[in-house]
């Protein structure tokens, strides 16, 4: 009997249905795996050959593929994670063939505010301490990837610095004439670390490196994590990663982890972590869980190669975009879908009463104080006024011609009225609407929401693009902005402006996708506006360059690529049972 979670915490809830979970080897039998197809790590963890399952089964249809997405949160979250495992263990006991394919969480909300995103209550994908706390590595492996290329970039610039080219030459160097104030690289960490947004490196002495002003990001938000995400094997990760720009010259004439003789040892780091990671609900269903979150500044989606597996192992494969459908799911669509040439069955837009409470005008919740009292009271109003976001996210989903499915995902203090209003307000828009308890009583509780997505999955949809990739860089991000955010217009920075005009001039800019980087709190960049702002512009302050990825990053607004610790982190309440080494307050 499961824990009741109006009782217990995620991570006490976790750790008693640890005790009923599958071995590795159930799964693979459940999945249809061929002995070498599993690579084990540990009794109830393993990583799958993506190699030998996809030839074995390249002759064999898909399933049918569904997105999780959301509409605007509050800074607490509204259970999208929840959601997918969710909706998993509905299809379950359906008693449909399904595999969840899900993002490895970072250690940066792990141990902040935010927890590990493995999902809530009786809806988790077990089991949570090693999934919380680095699973079997594949974070570490992009650190170290991507650390290597600016040990290579830095190493290399003090070497050009103290040598002639002569003595570069004896060395087997040729000079790169590297511009110290045009590096694009950073450093990168796994934790959310405002000290380290802005650092001097290189001092002391002429061998103590080159003294110039450089910075951390978190490491999801690294290029060869979208790399990893949209990779459709190891030939490509390793053409990818040696297209990654570093910096530029003197004459802005790109600089690559090529021409620093660096990416093939990037990418030796990242030949295992290129096989996603199998894990389990709650209630056992299969789980692949294979790239990182943070859409607002990274693509946030699982990876393509989990996607593709998924799918052939299952008649039914529910994946995951991060934030709201503004962020996650447009990512999703324009530039997962695009580099996969996956088309969606279904889009799921997760929404809660609180969230729409606080569209609708509710004080915004602030994370580790207590909530607002006027969420734990009947208010019809505010509900309607939140839906118009909701609205706004289902007719986004529409302009990708896909079939909307409206997860309400239930708390136990929403009432009758509050969730009636929803539904009224999102079946005259045309969507689905289903009511799911999971997270109170699991997989029984989400029959309602599985049978939703089984019928949306049936009908026919009219998949599309945005925007093609022959569209001018300057046309999608306005398309974007308006079609998507609901802005009026962009403005630019000046040095964005000059970034917009040289990517412009490239002509392997036409090959790349966009990937905003943007505040995940509001549809705008403003993270107070909630609801549907009216009457703004869009402000982008810089342009990255990801060609690596295939990605042109416009940055917009203060968001930073280096989240920041709150004054009440998670790690507080972290500890370990020191006699059974079992990890405590992971949620």
């Amino acid at each position: 009997m499961a824990l009741d979670p109006t009782k217990h915490a995620d991570w006490e809830i976790a750790e008693e249905a640890e005790s009923r979970m599958k071995d590795v080897f159930e799964l693979s039998e459940m999945l249809g795996l061929q002995k070498e197809e599993l690579l084990p790590h540990g009794h109830y963890v393993a990583k799958l050959d993506y190699r030998k399952i996809l030839d074995r089964c390249k002759d064999k249809p898909d399933g049918k593929y569904v997105d999780v997405t959301a509409i605007t949160p509050t800074p607490l979250g509204e259970g999208k994670s929840t959601c997918a495992m969710g909706l998993v263990q509905g299809l379950g006991k359906r008693n449909k063939s399904v595999v969840g394919a899900i993002r490895q969480p970072s250690g940066g909300p792990t141990m902040n505010i935010k927890g590990s995103a493995a999902g809530g209550g009786l809806a988790q994908c077990i089991p949570l301490t090693p999934f919380s706390l680095g699973l079997t590595g594949d974070i570490n492996a992009i650190m170290n990837a991507h650390n290597l290329g600016m040990v290579a970039l830095t190493s290399r610039m003090q070497h050009e610095a103290n040598y002639t080219d002569e003595q570069l030459a004896k060395r087997g160097l040729k000079r790169l004439d590297i511009h110290p104030k045009k590096v694009e690289f950073n450093w990168i960490i796994d934790y959310c670390a405002q000290a380290l947004r802005n650092i001097t490196i290189g001092q002391g002495g002429k061998m103590d490196g080159f003294n110039m002003q450089s910075s951390f990001a978190i490491a999801v938000s690294s290029e060869i994590m979208a790399i990893l995400s949209v990779a459709k094997d190891l030939k490509d990760m390793r053409e990818r990663i040696g297209k990654i720009v570093v910096a530029y010259d003197k004459q802005d004439r790109p600089i690559t982890t090529t021409d620093l003789d660096v990416a093939g040892a990037m990418t030796a780091w990242m030949v295992e972590a290129l096989n996603p990671n199998l894990m389990q609900t709650l209630e056992g269903q299969p789980v692949v869980v294979h790239a990182g979150p943070f859409a607002n500044i990274a693509i946030g989606q699982s990876s393509v190669i989990a996607d593709r597996v998924a799918l052939k192992l299952a008649d039914y494969n529910v994946t995951e975009s991060g934030f709201g459908a503004d962020i996650g799911f447009e990512k999703f669509w324009n530039l997962k879908c695009r580099y996969s040439g996956l088309k969606p069955h279904c889009a799921v837009v997760v929404a809660t009463i609180r969230a729409l409470k606080c569209h609708g005008g509710a004080p915004i919740p602030v994370p580790g104080r207590p909530m607002p009292e006027e969420y734990g009271k009947e208010n019809v109003g505010w509900v309607e006024e939140g839906c118009k976001n909701l609205l706004h996210h289902i007719e986004t989903v529409k302009k990708a011609g896909i079939n909307p499915v409206v997860c309400i995902n239930a708390f136990y203090t929403d009432t009758d009225n509050e969730i009636k209003a929803v539904r009224r307000l999102c079946e005259a828009a045309g969507a689905r609407v289903a009511l799911s308890r999971h997270w109170e009583h699991g997989g029984d509780g989400a029959l309602e929401f599985a049978d939703a997505v089984v019928d949306a999955c049936e009908e026919e949809n009219d998949f599309r693009f945005l925007y093609e990739l022959d569209t001018p860089l300057e046309k999608r991000i306005e398309l974007i902005a308006k079609e998507v955010y609901g802005a009026d217009g962009v403005s630019y920075t000046p040095d964005a402006k000059a970034k917009l005009k040289r990517m412009e001039a490239d002509p392997e800019m036409k090959e790349m996708g966009t990937c905003m980087v943007k505040s995940h709190l509001s549809l705008s960049h403003d993270p107070t506006l909630k609801g549907v702002p009216k009457g703004w512009t869009l402000p982008v302050r810089d342009i990255l360059t990801y060609k690596g990825a295939g990605f042109v990053v416009p940055v917009a607004g203060a968001i930073s690529l280096m989240p920041g610790t709150a004054s009440d982190p998670a790690y507080r309440r972290i500890d370990v049972d020191v006699e059974t080494g079992k990890v405590k307050g992971v949620f």
